[in-house]
């Protein structure tokens, strides 16, 4: 089992988090809310409108986001759909607990503040302009933005 720092399109309430609960991507639980120790851009870019964490390190903001533990399954199906290793790496990231509801196998539930480490995917494969535009602390699809996030089945 693996843990996986998801700040996008598939933290709750966003357009892709069903796939985390597809028995046939494999399986995925819950276990907190978080946001990173360092901070990053997080920005919306692409005529799709996708978020993509920015792997540069000391700019931007603490991004919020969600920890899952998953399976292998689920750990590849993220990997492919994410597009590693062209689109997106998965790299680790160290994480502030703003609150933990999961289970710990063998100890106590890290309190708010702690710090743990997860997995998420962030790019270093971006348009020149990209660090240039509006950074986000949190990710909503359905922002103010106005810049709703075109899912795989509504591109040409």
């Amino acid at each position: 089992m693996a843990c996986v720092f998801v700040y996008g399109t598939l933290k709750k309430g966003q357009p892709n988090y069903y796939r985390m609960f597809d028995p046939a991507n494999g399986k995925a639980e819950f276990l907190a809310s978080a946001r990173t120790t360092q901070k990053y851009p997080l920005v919306i870019a692409s005529k799709n409108n996708i978020p993509f964490l920015l792997n540069i390190p000391g700019q931007g903001n603490r991004v919020h986001g969600e920890i899952y533990k998953v399976d292998e399954r689920m750990l590849q199906f993220l990997d492919d759909f994410e597009g590693v290793p062209t689109m997106y790496q998965r790299t680790l990231v160290k994480l502030e607990v703003k609150e933990w509801v999961g289970e710990v196998e063998g100890g106590e539930k890290p309190s708010a503040g702690s710090i743990t480490e997860a997995f998420v995917y962030s790019t270093t494969a971006y348009e020149p302009d990209w660090p240039t535009l509006p950074n986000y602390e949190s990710y909503d699809s359905y922002g103010d933005h106005g810049l709703e996030y075109v899912t795989r089945e509504g591109r040409d």
